[in-house]
Formats: structure tokens, sequence, C-alpha cells
């Protein structure tokens, strides 16, 4: 009796992981994860990028999907918080198993899921990471399943360098840095090391932590320093107060930074009469005047009735990069999908045109706008 039993449930099991594996041949999506901060301090940056990879998708999927199936986003919200990041990262991987995972927006949560996309050897993609330190460890060893879209801390800290010096003339600049992030000390870094070697001064340098709102005690010191101008390497929440308070200040010397600055709550909390002569670093510019650009703007325009901003653009450009990797992977299966990634050459995209390298970054270029009374206004774009 026992004997049959054991034989019976062999039997069942062996008919349970046959009909499983049926079904997942025989399915009719390709399942990719978003792992993103749809809430919390920088949901302004996830919910932009979702938007424009479910727009990607939605266009996708009407002209006939990849590799003749649908594409399934699995959306989970990570709080703007990095330990949440990794739990969405290890639901996607193991519990949703999907083949691709895109997100998360900010480099420390980015940095947080990375350990297990390259546990579970499922490729991660993300469109904003900036830092440099994303998809290579501390002693130059590229983290094999994670990639980004998006060019590096140190290129905007130095293209912001050249900028201060050579552009604006600046010969003094004072720092104003966020202590608890990454990306603000890797922006800072790379600014002081470039402008020194171009010949400038940093005379001072203050900090600040995330969630402050009184910065009145740190301008007042950088505003001894008599700076010609002010790097603040950080995201709009605090930003937007500091560009405010600077103002009142009488610190009325550029202001510049990254890709951080690229929300509407920054005109929001600055004011739009405060924020002139604020310059940053960005991925794209809405008054591009390229055909896929305007096609995208108008695009996302009827879908979501708003303009896009780099964000949403960084995102479509991502949904269909994924999309591109699977098809040119020829099925939907992780590692396929991982070696297509590495291969990438010339990726046309709203963004510019990129590859990607030995290290999983980029090679693109890099847009510098100017806020001119609440608006952001082209100025360059500097090719890598």
């Amino acid at each position: 009796m026992k004997k049959s039993f054991s034989l019976l449930t062999a039997v069942l099991v062996g008919a349970s992981l046959f009909a499983g594996c049926s079904k997942a041949e025989n399915s009719n999506t390709v399942k990719i994860g978003l792992n993103y901060e749809l809430s919390g301090q920088v949901a302004t940056y996830g919910t932009g990028l979702v938007e424009g990879i479910e727009l990607a998708f939605e266009e996708i999927n009407k002209a006939g999907g990849v590799l003749g199936k649908q594409i399934e986003a699995v959306k989970v919200d990570n709080k703007s918080n990095d330990t949440e990041a990794a739990s969405v990262a290890t639901k996607l991987a193991t519990k949703d198993k999907v083949v691709l995972m895109l997100g998360p927006a900010t480099s420390g949560n980015t940095k947080a899921a990375s350990p297990i996309a390259n546990q579970n050897k499922i490729p991660l993609v993300s469109a904003s990471a900036t830092a440099d330190d994303v998809t290579v460890d501390k002693n130059g060893k590229v983290r094999e399943y994670v990639f980004k879209t998006c060019f590096s801390d140190s290129f905007q800290g130095v293209i912001m360098a050249n900028f201060a010096f050579n552009d604006l003339g600046t010969k003094k600049a004072a720092m104003l840095i966020d202590a608890t992030s990454d990306y603000s000390k890797g922006l800072a870094k790379n600014f002081q090391e470039t402008y020194e070697k171009l010949g400038g001064t940093v005379a001072k340098e203050e900090a600040y932590k995330a969630k402050d709102t009184d910065f009145m005690a740190v301008l007042t010191n950088l505003k001894t320093a008599q700076p010609d101008v002010l790097f603040v390497p950080g995201y709009y929440e605090e930003v937007g107060l500091i560009v405010k308070q600077a103002r009142e200040l009488g610190l009325n010397v550029p202001v510049l930074g990254g890709d951080g600055y690229d929300s509407p709550k920054l005109i929001e909390l600055a004011g739009k009469d405060a924020l002139n002569k604020v310059y940053f670093t960005n991925h794209y510019s809405s008054q591009d005047t390229a055909p896929e650009v305007a096609k995208f703007r108008e695009a996302f325009k009827a879908k979501y009735g708003k303009d896009p901003d780099a964000f949403n653009a960084l995102g479509y450009d991502l949904g269909y990069f994924a999309a591109d990797a699977i098809k040119r992977a020829g099925k939907a299966d992780p590692e396929a999908i991982k070696k297509a990634l590495e291969e990438t050459k010339d990726f046309n995209a709203v963004t510019g045109k990129f590859s990607i390298g030995e290290d999983h970054n980029p090679v693109k270029s890099i847009t510098v706008l100017e806020v001119k009374d609440g608006n952001f206004t082209f100025v360059k774009k500097v090719e890598p």
C-alpha cells in the first residue's frame, strides 16, 4: 500500500510539473517587473518613469507585442525605500518569475536591488540610477546582471564644472551637498576635481540631510565665501527650498546641479521668481525638434494630458529598449536577454542614440537646461 501511494505521488508530481512547463511554454505574455518609487520622497521620479514605460508597452502590444506575445508589466511600489526595493526585487524574481526587471529610479534603491538580480540571474536595467558604482563595484568588477541607460554622475559633475568655468566664466564656487546621498556626493566629487583642474576654486563646502527644510544657516556660511557660483547636487524636494532661501538671503549667483532638479515640484517649492540663473544637466529637452521626440511628445500628451519631462522620456526609452533586447534575444529567457543587452549598438532613443559599453553603461550625450522664471529651457547638448 505504501509503495503504491509513493508511485501515485510521483506520477501526480510529474504530471503537475509537465502541466506547469506546458503552461509556461504556451504563455501568451512576457513578464517584465517594474520596481519603482510610486510613493514616498522621490515618487515623482518613479511615477514619471512608469508613465513612460507603460506608454511604450501599450504601443508595443498594440503593434503585436514582442516574439508574438504581449508584454505583461508586473508593477510594484518600493516606497522610495532601499530595503523595500530589495524586497520588491526578490518578489519579482522569485514569485512573479519575471524575465527582466526595470528600475528602481534612484541609485541607492537600484544598488539595494542589484544583489537580488545577480543572485537570481535576472537582468536589471535602470534608466535613471546615475551613480558610477551602480553597474561596477568598488573593485572595478562589472555587476553581471545590472545595466543602465542613463549617463553617470561623474559625467554630470564634469559637464557642470566645465559649464561653470567655461560657459559662465566663474572662478570661485561654493558647494552644498546632501550628506545622506551617494548621488549628491558623487556629483560634488567630480565637479570639484574638474573645476579645480580648470583653474577654479571651491572656496567653501557645507552639508545638509535629506528632508531638511531650513537651510538658512548653511547658506549664510556659504555666502561669507562670496562665491560666484553655487553647486547644489541634490533632489528637487530640498533644492527647491534651498534656491528659495538662497534668494531670500541675497545669494543671487547661478545655482547649478544635476538631473535631480527635474520635477514640476521644484517650481512649486522655490517659486517662479526665485528660479532664475539655475542650470542643471538632464537627459532630455522637451524643446528638442527631432521627429522621434515630437512623436513621443504627442503620444504622451494624448495619453496623459500633459507634456512629458525627462523621466517620462527615459521610461519610454527603457520600455522600448527592453522589448528590443527581448526581440534580439529571440526568446524570453533571462540569460539570452542579458547577452542581448550587452551587445546593444546604436539603439535609437528619444533621449539620444546609445550603445552599451563593457561596463554596462550607455555611451550617450547629455543636455544642459536653464530655468527661466520657472520654465526649463534648452541651453546646449554635449556629446560624450
